[in-house]
């Protein structure tokens, strides 16, 4: 008859469970202690299977061997590749049991079956493709939602057939926007789950003073519809995109105006603000030269940087790609990017894209009064004597927000705004009232790659706006974003977006106006979840990290490849005519 002996107990007056170390010699210290070897890569099932009819589990509680199950593999048959992964020994409580549950269910299908029409399943309802047999088909196979052959639309797979090289998309890297020395300095690394969190809340602004000319935007143009598309037309005029350091009323207001009073004060304009306002949308890479000098700052772009250009599709699931350059170690070899036509890569959409907003908002505009022209305080700053050419619709407005948190603080940042245009009978412009925006989105081919699965917009845009503008909000939500926080700062109570798409998907120098779309910016900016509030706290934080450092010429540089921003001290000569790539010297800031 079988028998079982208890083990020894050891009792520890001195508490605790198990015997007391100090009263046993080294060598019996872990002595009847028990001990199930146990590592994190096993997964965890029953600790005890009653149900089990192998009897192993109560053959391994008694010490007895384990006898290897009929079925094969590991404790009780149920391991599948017949290995044990460590910790699932013969004295192991914690081996993982597969256990197949889902055996017993089974689906009943009782709709009646579709009549035949001439054939089997001619038509096949939700069962067989349509005019063909039931397999491969794209409805879920013979059973309505059931497990027929390669089911589950296009495959066995829930979500559908895997486009072509979709397990490369996340491989593909992209360059930085500026080559980073080893020379600089990393000073801070900030994640976009960490700005997504900032919050500062900025009162109405100070007009500082208004500069340029604008034309009355032409009404005619919200009348257009995909039936009276009207052709985008070349027009040339001159528009100025200066720099922050460069612009020569900034120039005087740091040193004459703001600067008498003492504080800190940060200057930018409003296409670079807006990108570090919405810096976590962004996708792209992107960088912002930092200038330090006393208690004033300056956000600069570079000349033929990331900022003279507009995206296309940024935000899309499949932006698009540019071929990748060649291997120099091996000329010959095969890029892993599938090959993208000329015209659809990114930087020949981004150019096509900074084309048609140009050209839109010169053309969109009545330059022949009547209503005649609006003058601002001041002339086109950056028009000179000897310029003959004709100047663009624009308008300067220099204005002042306060960035105090409280009342002793006294950082206030002074931002150049644009306005391309103003309504008519909206109110007197010089006052700000009536002001207008101009930009434009553009539609290049829906079958390329990187259309992002926008719909076509000659049959969808006058029926289903909707979903062309949800599309849009989708594959651009940067684009927009930036757009609105632009439109927001500098006041402009209508923002007007030209919908305008390729007269030929395959040429891209011919293009139509398909329809205009009207909207508030603050209300727009509650479409696309913009805050305002957000973006200041990011500027304000950037503010503070360059204000913590000692004079001299910084970057803020967006990881080309994931969500974080960094701020780099670079040395006062880069990114000038001596050295465009900033490298080359050894000469840094004093830290």
């Amino acid at each position: 008859m079988a028998s079982f002996t208890l083990p020894p107990i050891h009792d520890n007056p001195d508490g605790g469970w198990g015997p007391s170390s100090s009263n046993l010699p080294e060598q019996f210290k872990f002595k009847d202690i028990p001990y199930a070897p146990y590592s994190k890569s096993d997964k965890l099932g029953r600790f005890a299977d009653w149900n089990d009819s192998s009897s192993d589990n109560r053959q391994s509680a008694v010490g007895l061997p384990q006898t290897q199950n009929a079925r094969g593999g590991g404790p009780g048959g149920r391991r599948r590749d017949g290995t044990q992964a460590f910790g699932s020994g013969t004295a192991s409580a914690f081996a993982y049991f597969h256990v197949e549950d889902e055996s017993s269910f089974s689906l009943v299908d009782n709709k009646t079956a579709p009549p035949r029409r001439g054939g089997a399943f001619s038509r096949g309802g939700r069962g067989g493709a349509r005019g063909g047999a039931s397999y491969n088909n794209a409805r879920g196979g013979a059973q309505r939602g059931g497990r027929g052959f390669n089911s589950g639309r296009g495959n066995n797979q829930r979500g559908g057939r895997r486009g072509w090289r979709d397990w490369e998309k996340n491989n593909r890297t992209r360059e930085s926007s500026v080559v980073i020395s080893p020379s600089w300095s990393m000073l801070e690394e900030i994640e976009f789950h960490r700005l997504a969190k900032l919050r500062l809340e900025v009162d109405e602004p100070v007009d500082l003073d208004s500069y340029g000319r604008l034309f009355a935007y032409d009404k005619s143009y919200d009348r257009i519809t995909t039936k009276t598309e009207r052709p985008l037309q070349l027009v040339d005029r001159i528009r100025y995109n200066t720099t922050t350091s460069d612009d020569p009323v900034i120039q005087e207001a740091s040193f004459v105006i703001l600067a008498a009073k003492n504080t800190a004060t940060v200057y930018a304009t409003d296409v670079i603000l807006s990108v570090l306002m919405c810096a976590p949308r962004s996708v792209y890479p992107w960088d912002i030269v930092i200038v330090r000098e006393g208690n004033n700052l300056f956000f600069d772009k570079r000349d033929g940087g990331p900022f003279d250009t507009v995206t296309v599709n940024e935000n899309a699931a499949d932006p698009p790609q540019d071929p990748a350059p060649p291997n120099p170690n091996n000329p010959t070899e095969k890029s892993a990017v599938p090959e993208v036509p000329s015209i659809n890569s990114a930087t020949s959409l981004s150019l096509e894209a900074t084309y048609i907003n140009q050209n839109f908002g010169f053309q969109s505009v009545v330059e022949n009064p009547p209503p005649q022209p609006v003058d601002f305080a001041h002339p086109n700053p950056f028009y000179g004597p000897d310029e003959t050419d004709p100047l663009a619709s624009c308008g300067y407005r220099y204005r002042v927000f306060d960035l105090g948190i409280t009342e002793d603080e006294d950082i206030k940042i002074c931002v150049r705004t644009e306005v391309d245009a103003y309504s008519p009978g909206q109110g007197n412009p010089r006052d700000g009232q009536g002001l207008v925006t101009i930009r434009a989105l553009n539609e290049f081919d829906t079958r390329s790659q990187g259309a992002g699965g926008a719909p076509d917009w000659r049959s969808k845009l006058d029926s289903q706006r909707g979903a062309v503008v949800a599309t849009e909000m989708k594959n651009n939500s940067c684009k927009l974003a930036k757009w609105t926080v632009q439109s927001v700062l500098a006041g402009a109570d209508l923002m007007k977006i030209g919908y305008i798409s390729r007269a030929n998907p395959r040429d891209n120098t011919r293009h139509v106006i398909l329809s205009t779309a009207s909207m508030r910016p603050t209300e727009f900016a509650g479409q696309l979840n913009v805050s305002l509030a957000n973006g200041w706290g990011i500027v304000r934080t950037v503010t503070d990290l360059c204000m913590k450092m000692p004079e001299g010429k910084y970057v803020l540089v967006k990881d080309p490849n994931k969500p974080v921003i960094r701020l780099y001290a670079v040395p006062l000569a880069a990114f000038t005519g001596e050295d465009e790539d900033g490298e080359g010297f050894e000469e840094e800031p004093e830290m």
